[in-house]
């Protein structure tokens, strides 16, 4: 079984590890110096108090591979759109994509049955002008929401901090071979992959947090717990969760627990900052349109209100842009304002 991990940072080298565990045949798209290590020595997984090195093949060429019957995408969601050339060297007719990514993923309104205009259409925020959608095919497509925490500790070594689940899910909700071959692939190198039926649901729920208290811990430098515990702050959560809410669930979203009891569980992390906080920190670009904009668009296709959402978004991006930290898209700016 061919399968390439194209963007082998944390989350993608904790996967590719576990698949080659796994048995799988394992190939790595990575550059600098974490590229350079892994050529030299391997790429050393720990987990707590145990290290294992793997040694995989890496390249920053993707032609210097076979085509493969796995693609697992490591790049972050707004840089998807960015490597699809990259991409086709490695596809052949029967090549699956599992995008391992935060915030709405590109092939989202592929066989949503979401009942509104936006059915098998791409979103224009994550897929500007739909260049995924009709360059690589959603039928392609795999579904995965990424719970595990993991770090580069530095160049060619990833430290596995929490977690090990990945939920996985056809965009029909369908079981098909290919996802189940997926899963048990997963399972086998140590991971908890169940095959979900409705796996939107669980994208919006961990997008609930990720369009919240990301932007509010980038804005202010504050941790989950100090956000969530902070009468205000607490407050303009809620109201952004709301409109998140409204707008997931007028496209067949199931959210299954309440605002509060969301906020309590992400607030139960103590001394946490989520992955745009750590963004600005490390000074990389931020993935601010898959877990904010894609939400304001859909919910401006669909006239639903999302002012306080539209708001910390335009905040935020202020922030990035004087960071050097965000591109501006014209078109993805006219869809969100």
């Amino acid at each position: 079984m061919n399968i390439c991990v194209f963007g082998a940072g944390a989350i993608g080298g904790y996967i590719g590890c576990c698949l080659s565990k796994a048995g799988a045949n394992v190939s790595l798209i990575a550059r600098g110096p974490h590229k350079e290590a892994i050529e030299k020595n391997g790429l050393t997984l720990i987990t707590g108090n145990s290290s294992d090195t793997f040694n995989l093949k890496v390249t920053e060429n993707p032609k210097e591979l076979e085509t493969q019957d796995y693609i697992i995408i490591g790049v972050k969601a707004h840089a998807i759109a960015g490597i699809v050339e990259n991409l086709k060297p490695l596809l052949n007719k029967n090549t699956s994509i599992l995008s391992a990514v935060n915030g709405i993923p590109w092939w989202y309104f592929y066989k949503a049955n979401s009942n509104t205009i936006l059915e098998n259409t791409h979103i224009d925020s994550v897929d500007p002008e739909g260049i995924i959608w009709k360059n690589i095919n959603p039928e392609r497509a795999l579904g995965c929401v990424v719970y595990p925490a993991c770090e580069i500790e530095k160049p060619g070594v990833i430290k596995h901090i929490e977690g090990n689940r990945f939920s996985l899910g056809e965009p029909s909700g369908i079981n098909t071979d290919r996802l189940k071959i997926l899963s048990e692939f997963f399972i086998k190198g140590g991971l908890k992959a169940p095959q979900k039926k409705n796996l939107r649901n669980e994208i919006w729920i961990k997008l609930w947090g990720n369009c919240s208290f990301n932007p509010i811990s980038a804005i202010t430098g504050a941790s989950l717990d100090i956000i969530g515990n902070d009468p205000s702050s607490r407050k303009l959560i809620k109201q952004m969760m709301l409109e998140c809410q409204k707008v997931g669930e007028a496209v067949g979203v199931n959210f299954g627990v309440s605002i509060d009891k969301r906020i309590d569980g992400a607030s139960s992390i103590i001394g946490h900052k989520p992955s745009t906080r750590q963004d600005i920190e490390m000074k990389r670009p931020l993935e601010i349109d898959p877990i904010m904009s894609a939400i304001i668009e859909i919910g401006n296709k669909l006239n639903i209100a999302t002012p306080m959402l539209k708001h910390i978004n335009s905040i935020l991006k202020l922030k990035a842009n004087y960071l050097g930290l965000y591109k501006r898209n014209d078109l993805i700016e006219k869809l969100t304002i």
